[in-house]
């Protein structure tokens, strides 16, 4: 089921999520499907729970291409379960993000240039990694939002923040 995704302005987006609890339950398998499906039907390259109203620490991503990020490199599909996420040494990178509940906009963002994430899928499994480029980027960016924290919170630099026509006038970057 494809859900409406929240948009900056609502509450709930700024609610820490909580943690699940019980793992390979038919209600977390829905869920992981609808947020799937949700994702996919936005063009999406992530979703976590709290953009569709669900305020527990859950988020999938990744794509092979992205019609958002047309140059972005491929991200493992992932689900991933109450992260914990580390910065490894690398520094910090600057790039372009939207988000799927800040709708057609997009604004430079620091994030750490690699880091590792540790976590569960939906059967309990562990999940352990580590990541650089555009998937720490997605990783980073997905994880905020189970902190409340939406992408434009970490913009240090609002003179790259806007609307996408306004800045990209005549390039085909993708609704948001």
């Amino acid at each position: 089921m494809i859900h409406p995704i929240l948009r900056m302005g609502d509450a709930r987006l700024l609610r820490v999520a909580e943690p699940v609890t019980e793992f390979d339950t038919p209600e977390l398998h829905a869920l992981i499907a609808d947020m799937y499906a949700t994702m996919h039907h936005a063009s999406g390259a992530g979703l976590a729970a709290p953009q569709i109203g669900v305020n527990l620490r859950i988020v999938v991503f990744g794509f092979d291409a992205n019609a958002r990020y047309p140059e972005a490199e491929p991200v493992p599909s992932t689900v991933l379960i109450n992260p914990v996420v580390t910065p490894e040494p690398g520094g910090f990178e600057e790039g372009w993000e939207g988000c799927l509940s800040v709708p057609g906009m997009r604004g430079v963002v620091p994030r750490h240039a690699r880091l590792h994430y540790l976590g569960f899928d939906q059967f309990g499994k562990v999940i352990d990694r580590v990541a650089h480029g555009f998937h720490a980027r997605v990783v980073q960016h997905e994880c905020d939002h189970l902190d409340g924290i939406l992408y434009p919170m970490r913009i240090a630099d609002f003179s790259r923040f806007g609307f996408i026509d306004a800045l990209f006038p005549g390039q085909d970057i993708g609704e948001d």
